[in-house]
């Protein structure tokens, strides 16, 4: 049975207990990509390691609380346990692979899991859970996915990732989650070869649809191995997404989106997303539509074709970045109204520019990690819509809003979760309410 690397991990501060070996039973998964174990009474979050294992772990974080640390050696083996699909996330290695060594199937498990004790503990939602895989993960071993990846030199020069919770940067010479098209940018462009700037900062990008990829470094595009101080230096990439579902499916829709703006790092998961909203909203010809924290218009322009020219779609995000794409991408679509603010502010009617958004019939809301929270969850109960669609990245605040939206009377009518993140312990989910 494969057995994770067995250097301990360097502590991040002068720490008494980090450093000390313990041999735990391991207990069930929790949120945040760790077990729960158990040494003398402490509560021990154990990463590397499966429901069920004996192992042999380093503490990597003290505490009078808690303690942290990684697996070092299994003593006893899960079933579940796989040769890691990229050694290097492995213990003292960089984050954003914390579960390469999990069968698929079990990572999905592992997620479902979680949501399902993220609602029963916060929002008092006994639900079964399932997480589905995004299309052609299976095929790639949940490899391949990153369209997009963030990298910082080291103190030589060197791209790499920043060690987990730490600010030390382990180099690389590959990042087995980027796409093939992310892989062939870095090659072109000497990322892994090349000495830059101690502490630069680069971004590679490559649409799904086969488009020019960017480079950025510290923010600059970067082509042919110089920085590019063009003027008209290509800074943002074009998206295309095929809609599979509701009343715009089979129709294409294109995206200018900045290169370092947000966007779904996963090649399927735009298409995913947006398959799940419209399904989720149904027949929403002539509605009003409120689309909350929109950035470029992924949800905007199918909910707009959806909701027709006797419709109304009012997007609301606060980055001006994606609000300007936003404009370009929606330019066609005289249904569409975008307002540029705090959500929370606009909906409220308080932000510089006194926006009053109205009624909604349907609201869309893709929060970032944090949530929506119970002023924002107010506002919109207030707005009188009948449904509301909540795509979520972190399954606490998710069930956190949940419990917010059932006290304005708001029942859970559908819930959907989506593996986007594979070796990962993020998942996305796709929550439907209705009063």
């Amino acid at each position: 049975m494969p057995r994770p690397h067995r250097s301990a991990p360097r502590p991040r501060t002068a720490d008494p207990e980090a450093g000390r070996e313990l041999d735990l039973v391991v207990g069930p998964v929790a949120h945040g990509g760790h077990c729960v174990a158990r040494h003398e009474g402490r509560v021990v979050f154990v990463r590397h390691a499966l429901p069920g294992e004996r192992v042999r772990a380093v503490v990597t974080e003290g505490g009078t609380r808690f303690w942290r640390a990684d697996a070092v050696e299994v003593l006893d083996a899960s079933p579940e346990r796989v040769t890691p699909a990229w050694p290097g996330a492995g213990p003292g290695g960089v984050g954003g692979g914390e579960l390469s060594h999990v069968a698929l199937p079990a990572q999905r498990r592992w997620k479902a899991a979680v949501l399902a004790e993220q609602l029963a503990r916060l929002a008092r939602l006994e639900r079964e859970v399932v997480v589905e895989a995004a299309p052609g993960d299976e095929e790639r071993g949940g490899l391949g996915y990153r369209t997009r990846i963030d990298l910082v030199a080291d103190g030589e020069g060197r791209a790499g990732m920043r060690r987990f919770r730490s600010h030390d940067v382990v180099p690389l010479d590959g990042m087995p989650l980027a796409t093939e098209a992310v892989a062939a940018l870095a090659d072109a462009e000497g990322v892994w070869t090349r000495r830059w700037r101690p502490g630069a900062e680069l971004e590679l990008v490559a649409p799904a649809g086969g488009a020019d990829p960017v480079l950025l470094v510290d923010g600059a595009p970067w082509h042919r191995g110089r920085a590019d101080t063009r003027p008209n230096a290509r800074r943002a990439v074009a998206e295309a997404v095929t809609v599979t579902a509701g009343a715009v499916a089979g129709q294409e829709f294109r995206f200018r989106v900045a290169a370092d703006g947000f966007w779904q790092v996963h090649r399927a998961a735009p298409g995913v997303l947006a398959d799940a909203v419209l399904a989720a909203v149904g027949d929403v010809s002539g509605a009003r539509i409120l689309d909350l924290y929109s950035g470029a218009g992924l949800f905007t322009l199918p909910l707009a074709v959806a909701a027709g020219e006797s419709g109304r779609v009012v997007a609301v995000e606060g980055d001006a970045r994606a609000v300007k794409d936003a404009r370009r991408n929606a330019h066609a679509l005289p249904q569409v109204t975008l307002h540029l603010g705090a959500v929370d502010r606009v909906l409220a009617g308080t932000d510089a520019a006194g926006a009053d958004v109205g009624g909604a019939d349907v609201v869309v809301l893709d929060p970032p990690r944090a949530g929506a929270g119970r002023a924002v969850v107010a506002t919109i109960a207030d707005r009188g819509p009948h449904t509301v669609v909540y795509v979520a990245c972190d399954p606490a605040a998710l069930a956190r809003d949940l419990a917010y939206f059932g006290d304005h009377g708001y029942e859970l009518r559908d819930l959907r979760g989506f593996d986007l993140f594979p070796h990962t312990h993020h998942v996305e989910a796709v929550a439907v309410l209705r009063r």
